[in-house]
């Protein structure tokens, strides 16, 4: 048995975006259910190859239980070790709450799930900007079943551009070069997607996505360090680790700024923060449960089919946060890296056994 932390109340725990009744890990008695060691956990996640460092905090109830970090702040071991609580890019998470925001207007009655793309956007069916943009539905984009391509696959952007500043239909019609490789109604993942959901939100909001989701999410969530990135050479506010990308040689280059204008995963936040957002979602107070089944399916199950995970990755970091769906308990990990992410699945099975050892450490 690994060592681990006890806590008094029960907590029941279950898959992290779905609201469902499971029953509680075999790891858990009735009244003291036992927690791995986050520092040792973490240690072991940067010991994994292409590391530069990592931190994780695990929340209960709200409150911070535990935390680690190992590694360094900059490459080959300098700048110390990177505080726990500090920021870092959670990519592709931020998914998930723009996803929130757009089921909120849903809710709201100001669109609905079965609007069409060519509707909502005309501009996308008229000049041709996305194909079939007129059989493609809002529930569709969020679900990557729009068939719509990749942007990034156009190979027009580069990492270490912080100089060109691009607008979201730039993106959209760079994905337009890109061949369509399925239908609507077919599975495949596309941050397109997340593009024009991001255009549908200025334009049936009438405000910029980073002050809905300051509205909507980051102000009434206490998330007071965390803000969406915006520019075309944005730089993490405060402490943080820096990561590094291959250049066309091989050497990692830092990227400690990333051109923030090309994608829409731009979310900068907190171990703190993240898990405040995945308690509010899982606990059903940002939406209906009917349109928080419409949210992306979660990551594989981990500690007996009880705990799923989030996970996103930009040049230069991975990040995942691991969630119970009564909102209980959150365990938010971020590693900063030296590699390619493709070249960083071992990074990503270290922090899903970290998470093991964390949430189901009798397992």
């Amino acid at each position: 048995m690994r060592r681990g932390k006890t806590m008094g109340p029960a907590l029941g725990v279950a898959s992290a975006v779905l609201v469902l009744n499971v029953p509680a890990p075999a790891h858990a008695t009735a009244d003291r259910p036992v927690l791995g060691d986050v520092q040792q956990a973490i240690a072991e996640v940067a010991k994994a190859y292409g590391v530069v460092g990592a931190i994780g905090e695990v929340y209960v109830d709200g409150k911070r239980w535990d935390k680690g970090t190992s590694g360094s702040r900059l490459l080959d071991g300098k700048g110390g070790r990177i505080p726990s609580s500090s920021r870092y890019r959670i990519a592709s998470q931020t998914k998930l709450m723009e996803a929130t925001v757009i089921l909120q207007l849903v809710a709201e009655g100001k669109i609905s799930l079965t609007d069409k793309l060519g509707d909502v956007l005309p501009e996308m069916a008229e000049n041709d900007y996305v194909e079939r943009a007129d059989e493609i539905t809002v529930a569709q984009l969020i679900r990557h079943t729009s068939g719509i391509p990749e942007f990034i696959d156009s190979g027009q952007f580069d990492v270490f551009d912080f100089t060109t500043a691009y607008e979201l239909i730039d993106l959209v019609k760079a994905a337009r070069t890109v061949p369509r490789q399925s239908d609507p109604g077919e599975y495949r993942y596309s941050t397109t997607n997340y593009v024009l959901l991001g255009m549908i939100i200025e334009r049936v909001t009438g405000n910029s996505r980073a002050t809905e989701f300051n509205q909507r999410l980051f102000a009434p969530l206490g998330m007071k360090d965390t803000y969406l990135a915006t520019k075309v050479s944005d730089q993490i506010k405060g402490p943080h680790g820096h990561g590094y990308h291959p250049d066309v040689n091989g050497a990692p280059r830092d990227v400690d700024q990333l051109n923030a204008t090309i994608g829409a995963e731009g979310a900068i936040s907190t171990a703190r923060d993240v898990s405040a957002f995945y308690r509010a979602l899982n606990k059903g107070t940002l939406l209906p449960a009917d349109l928080q089944r419409q949210l992306p399916r979660p990551f594989p199950n981990l500690c007996g089919g009880t705990v799923s995970s989030a996970a996103g990755g930009m040049p230069g970091i991975t990040s995942t946060t691991f969630s119970t769906t009564d909102g209980r308990i959150q365990f938010a990990v971020a590693a900063t890296l030296k590699i390619d992410n493709e070249q960083a699945m071992a990074v990503g099975d270290a922090i899903t056994k970290a998470a093991e050892a964390v949430l189901c450490p009798d397992q």
